[in-house]
């Protein structure tokens, strides 16, 4: 088969990683790069340390606003899908890409697979859970991480075509994990293992909103220990737009390649995050976590006790601190919710049966 890949944001090049290796031995891939993240940490150093294939297609799209970015995608995948006539193509994830790619390709009578299918958050005020959503319905082939997402499915009426493999981020993270472990991030940072906390904030709910990014810093500001913050192009530009300073023991620093944040991730004492992968990555790698939104796609690591919803109140996230690393600290259980590694095999298998149907 002839298969057009979708991606555009940092988190779909982890995901895209495995999933090429595996198809690549049975089908012809087209790789197509919307240009959603264009910030050279963000996208370009990905390509080279993760060992994906250069895109076929770069198309530049940039930022703007939902409506704006997604249209121009739009137009611009068509014209792609047109002039290569692909068999199927293949989305991931909850962006602005995902829903494009999957649009672009269901008008044209394409076939659509979606990984990472079935996750749902129940907030509609949150641009991802419309994308995901709409994905969904728009596709063929619906690769689900786990078991809540099958029900989730289920609740909306669609169970064909709907497959449990798991999740392609611990294909990627057993893959990397090794190679992240000869980074030398902590020596360059004078940082040591277990003394420090990471957090990533990129939500718009969280950055569009003075007041939130405002209660979210001060409680930063507040805890106990040094916060490395890597802080996206988009969240930088807030901070400087509200005039919010970064307290003594805040250290803004800019994004990192992937397998020096895999390192740092793995070394923290904590996490603090409103980012859905590096919930689950935490939870892999079993480092409490602390979320900084109300709700959760990944509901399994909240359940295993890993894994606490804060929202953006400087007291609750404090709170929450304490509660998941003081001496009552919560440790929780662990389980293979996400799966064994070998979700991109099962995915290759499973669009190549499709090929035969």
């Amino acid at each position: 088969m002839k298969i057009v890949s979708i991606i555009g944001a940092r988190p779909q090049f982890i995901k895209c990683a495995p999933v090429s290796r595996a198809l690549r031995k049975d089908h012809q891939e087209i790789l197509v790069h919307t240009g959603q993240h264009y910030d050279e940490n963000m996208s370009g150093i990905f390509f080279e340390e993760l060992s994906i294939p250069i895109p076929d297609y770069h198309l530049g799209i940039g930022s703007g606003s939902h409506g704006a970015q997604t249209g121009r995608m739009l137009a611009a995948i068509e014209e792609v899908l047109l002039k290569e006539e692909p068999d199927m193509v293949l989305v991931y994830g909850d962006t602005n890409s995902t829903l494009a790619g999957a649009l672009a390709a269901a008008k044209l009578h394409i076939p659509v697979a979606h990984i990472e299918a079935g996750l749902r958050s129940y907030d509609r005020s949150m641009p991802e859970e419309m994308n995901r959503v709409l994905t969904d319905h728009a596709s063929d082939l619906l690769f689900v991480p786990t078991e809540n997402g099958v029900a989730n499915l289920a609740r909306e009426g669609i169970e064909k075509g709907v497959y449990r493999v798991g999740d392609v981020m611990v294909d990627a993270l057993l893959f990397n994990r090794d190679l992240a472990g000869r980074s030398d991030i902590l020596e360059r940072l004078d940082l040591e293992s277990g003394t420090y906390y990471l957090a990533t904030v990129h939500r718009a709910g969280n950055t569009d909103e003075e007041k939130n990014l405002r209660s979210i810093m001060a409680a930063f500001a507040a805890l106990d220990r040094p916060v490395i913050f890597p802080a996206h192009p988009r969240t930088r530009k807030f901070l400087e737009q509200y005039g919010i300073a970064a307290g003594r023991n805040v250290r803004l620093i800019e994004p990192l390649p992937y397998l020096d944040m895999l390192q740092l991730l793995s070394h923290a004492c904590a996490i603090l995050t409103d980012s859905g992968g590096v919930q689950k990555e935490a939870y892999i790698l079993q480092v409490p976590c602390i979320t900084l939104r109300e709700n959760t796609e990944w509901v399994e690591t909240v359940e295993d006790g890993w894994n606490v919803l804060a929202g953006a109140d400087t007291g609750c996230i404090i709170a929450a601190v304490s509660q998941m690393t003081g001496d009552g600290g919560r440790s929780g259980i662990h389980s293979a919710h996400y799966g064994d590694g070998t979700a991109a095999d099962k995915i290759r298998r499973i669009i190549s049966a499709f090929d035969k149907e």
